[in-house]
C-alpha cells in the first residue's frame, strides 16, 4: 500500500509542478488591457472620418484590429472601410 501512495503522489506532485512553471510564463502576444483615454477617443473618430485602414490604425495607437473594431462598433463609428 506504501507503493500506491509513493506512485499517486510522485503522479500528482510531477503534473503539478509542471502546471505551475507554465502558468507562470507569460505570453507575448496578449496585451494589457488598457484604459481607453478620451485622446484615443477623439483618435479613432479621426481615424474614422479620414476613412483610415483599421491595419494603420492598429500600428498607430498600438492596439490590436480587433480592439479597434469592438470600440467603434459601441461608439457606433465607421471603421474598416473597404476602397
Amino acid at each position: 500500500m506504501a507503493k500506491q501512495a509513493k506512485r499517486s503522489n510522485a503522479r500528482m506532485g510531477g503534473a503539478s509542478s509542471s502546471k505551475m512553471a507554465k502558468a507562470g510564463k507569460s505570453s507575448s502576444k496578449r496585451g494589457t488591457r488598457e484604459p481607453w483615454t478620451k485622446q484615443d477617443l477623439a483618435e479613432l473618430k479621426k481615424h474614422s472620418k479620414s476613412k483610415t485602414a483599421v491595419s494603420k490604425i492598429a500600428k498607430a495607437m498600438g492596439r490590436s484590429e480587433g480592439a479597434l473594431r469592438q470600440k467603434a462598433y459601441a461608439l457606433e463609428l465607421a471603421l474598416g472601410h473597404r476602397r
